[in-house]
């Protein structure tokens, strides 16, 4: 038993202790998978992913309403899933009229320059994600575990407890359906 997965028994537990001691055991691979989630977003993004971290790690790691934790691998599909609600919920607020939702953003230093990555495609993505979810919910935790968390097929087929082929099949599935949702605009 991995030393992630001892701490994550104790908090489920409520041993607040344990909560303190895991944060630095999965604070650099936190941070990378927030780094990888920022880099697929919108320049001039505000947020940071120290922030993102520890924002997720907050929603995660409650005492007060402790988690059941499968091990290593679902804590951190959880997490990437937080991540992943946390930038959903950040787009969103950055649409509201009164957020400015209606403007662009554009670089003072590039008059040029245009948004490459609109936050609608964050949205879309959500939403037809949520759609994926509702009729194959299997395929949609693969695209999560390798989209938002960053695993590989094999790592991801591992913490799904299907095999490398199954998984395979179903990130081909997933990626072709997604890709007809976002182009047809359903």
């Amino acid at each position: 038993m991995s030393d992630v997965t001892r701490l994550l028994m104790a908090i489920e537990e409520g041993n607040e202790r344990a909560t303190d001691q895991l944060l630095p055991l999965v604070y650099q691979e936190l941070r990378e998978l927030a780094s990888a989630k920022l880099a697929k977003e919108q320049r001039g993004q505000s947020l940071q992913p120290t922030m993102l971290v520890h924002e997720a790690y907050l929603r995660l790691v409650d005492v007060a309403k402790p988690q059941k934790w499968q091990g290593r691998g679902h804590f951190f599909a959880a997490a990437a899933e937080a991540m992943r609600r946390i930038l959903v919920e950040k787009a969103r607020r950055k649409q509201r009229q009164k957020h400015g939702g209606h403007l662009q953003r554009v670089e003072l230093h590039d008059p040029k320059a245009t948004i490459e990555s609109p936050v609608e495609d964050l949205l879309a993505l959500d939403e037809a994600l949520t759609r994926l979810e509702q009729q194959w919910p299997e395929k949609a935790k693969l695209v999560k575990l390798k989209y938002f968390a960053g695993l590989t097929i094999p790592e991801a087929s591992e913490a799904m407890h299907i095999s490398t082929a199954t998984a395979e099949r179903y990130w081909k599935f997933a990626r072709a359906w997604l890709h007809s949702q976002l182009t047809s605009g359903n």
